[in-house]
């Protein structure tokens, strides 16, 4: 409710402003400086050991899926905690299949990130793809996932698709519904959740509209 509000605060402010660039200029200014300044403090938490992340210590159990919401909560916590093992395993792959097919990994790239932008502003302008985007954020990368395959279908490149970009994706969403949650886990979340600390995949979680689901 919030957040709203300060868009149409926004809005209003924005429209009521004279056509002096001059004006706008300062208006934006003031807006958005301080949002740099938010993104200049975010950081990636460090790299959990290989025996935490999938050795002796990890422990793992098939999700209940009847217990959506708990379902739910163990992913989000997961991808918070190991999102630097996750983006250091995704980039191993983008970079293996990268490097045998540049051009096609380039667009599927961008296509990816093209639909994702575009699925976030739709969710940000229409309630009901909001109302899926923050109940099914499963099948909403899902979804992405799928009108990717078929944009790429069109251009080429499948292969590609699915080994540089669905395997890390659908290996990450795996091992984080998966992987059992520890109390240290359950410790560093909390400090995001309270806003102590900022982190890129805290970030694309908020994209997603699961921020309020993370440290619970």
């Amino acid at each position: 409710m919030m957040k709203r509000q300060e868009k149409a605060h926004f809005r209003y402010t924005e429209t009521r402003l004279s056509a002096s660039p001059f004006h706008r200029a300062v208006f934006w200014e003031t807006q958005f400086i301080p949002g740099l300044g938010t993104m200049a403090g975010v950081q990636p938490p460090p790299l959990r050991s290989l025996d935490d992340f999938l050795l002796s210590s990890a422990r793992f159990a098939v999700p209940d899926v009847r217990d959506l919401d708990r379902w739910n909560n163990r992913m989000i916590n997961n991808l918070l905690y190991y999102q630097s093992n996750y983006f250091l395993s995704a980039l191993s792959f983008l970079l293996l299949v990268g490097y045998f097919q540049p051009i096609q990994m380039f667009v599927g790239m961008m296509v990816v990130t093209a639909l994702f932008l575009g699925f976030v502003w739709a969710a940000e302008n229409k309630a009901p793809i909001r109302r899926f985007r923050r109940n099914h954020p499963l099948l909403a990368v899902l979804a992405i996932l799928l009108a990717s395959y078929l944009f790429i279908l069109v251009l080429g490149g499948v292969v590609v698709f699915l080994f540089g970009i669905a395997s890390p994706v659908l290996m990450v969403l795996v091992h984080s519904s998966m992987r059992l949650r520890n109390l240290k886990n359950k410790l560093e979340n909390k400090l995001e959740s309270i806003g102590l600390k900022r982190t890129p995949m805290g970030l694309l979680l908020e994209a997603l509209g699961q921020e309020q689901e993370a440290g619970s």
